[in-house]
């Protein structure tokens, strides 16, 4: 059984920040899934141009790496969009739990746009992202929350849910 996380979902429904809360809050480290894209799939995601299951191979082989070279656990941000992308990382770190955070495609869209001057994701994705999306609704070991409700609120649910017989403060 792993102790690793994977904090998924679209684009801006703040995986980043939940994932580095979540680190945190347990003292696994955090590994950001998009600083594994290559160069050329951080150009095609720049000029608006989704990626597709080609281009998304070589990182999926590279965050299952991730997942076998930290044993001890992480906490792995990464959107995870397909029902196949999730197998493939389970069969990395058996036992690996996913967090999924739900939103709304116009709250996403508006949080992308926000951000669109330090992050190379075109807004322009967030469709495709959305057409991508296999809700991983009742798969094993999922947990979805509302991506809406402030950061500390989530990070304690989740803590909660990855620690169910430990008494909460």
């Amino acid at each position: 059984m792993t102790d690793s996380l994977v904090i998924m979902g679209v684009a801006g429904c703040g995986k980043s920040s939940l994932g580095a809360a979540l680190a945190q809050a347990t003292g696994l480290p955090l590994v950001e899934g998009d600083d594994f894209h290559s160069p050329a799939s951080r150009a095609k995601m720049s000029q608006g141009i989704a990626l597709d299951d080609a281009d998304r191979d070589g990182w999926l082989a590279t965050l299952s790496g991730q997942l076998r070279a930290h044993p001890e656990g992480l906490v792995l941000t990464c959107s995870a969009l397909k029902r196949a992308y999730r197998e493939r990382l389970r069969q990395a770190a058996p036992g690996l739990r996913f967090v999924f955070l739900d939103i709304g495609r116009e709250q996403a869209q508006a949080r992308v746009a926000a951000r669109a001057a330090q992050h190379f994701f075109s807004t322009t994705l967030v469709d495709s992202q959305f057409a991508t999306l296999e809700a991983p609704t009742g798969e094993p070991g999922v947990l979805r929350v509302d991506a809406l409700k402030p950061l500390a609120q989530l990070q304690a649910e989740v803590t909660a849910w990855l620690n169910p017989h430990k008494e909460q403060a």
